[in-house]
């Protein structure tokens, strides 16, 4: 039972690796956020490989080959499931944008004022916003996801794709 009293969903994450060959060096800001997106993640999420014929929990590898998202999911117990390869190239603006935002607000948070900080951090939210969104759409068919789930697998990929 969870907090809620409810069972937990079987359509859900009960583990998430990233690849150590597709994380770049990174700052203490995001390895806190990678770290935080997991254990959010894992937490609470609905995640539902499509066409599937069983039900999870699953486990889900994420990495960077060739320029590409693969998310390779499994059962708990290790049997394959599915392997999504999805091109990056749709998701270059909007992390690009969210990264030079994510600098300003770290900046913004050690020098400016509590009103240029929240319209930072507004702009921040938006456009991970956007960004989970257009997850959303791009595994639409492939993986059903709630917009808690993309979120903080839109994070996961940002921390992946920070390397670049």
């Amino acid at each position: 039972m969870s907090a809620t009293g409810k069972a937990p969903s079987t359509n859900r994450l009960c583990s998430v690796t990233l690849d150590e060959g597709s994380i770049g060096r990174a700052g203490a800001d995001v390895e806190h956020e990678r770290a935080t997106a997991i254990y959010d993640l894992l937490e609470d999420n609905r995640f539902a490989p499509s066409n599937d014929p069983q039900t999870g929990p699953y486990t889900l590898h994420i990495a960077l080959i060739e320029n590409r998202l693969v998310l390779d999911i499994k059962r708990e117990a290790g049997d394959a499931v599915v392997q999504h390869h999805l091109s990056l190239t749709p998701f270059r603006k909007v992390v690009k944008d969210y990264f030079l935002i994510c600098e300003s607000y770290y900046e913004a948070i050690r020098t400016a004022s509590p009103t240029q900080i929240e319209a930072i951090d507004m702009g921040r939210r938006g456009l991970h916003n956007e960004g989970s969104e257009l997850l959303r759409e791009r595994l639409k068919d492939k993986i059903e996801v709630d917009f808690d789930t993309s979120r903080r697998l839109f994070t996961l990929i940002c921390a992946l794709h920070w390397k670049g």
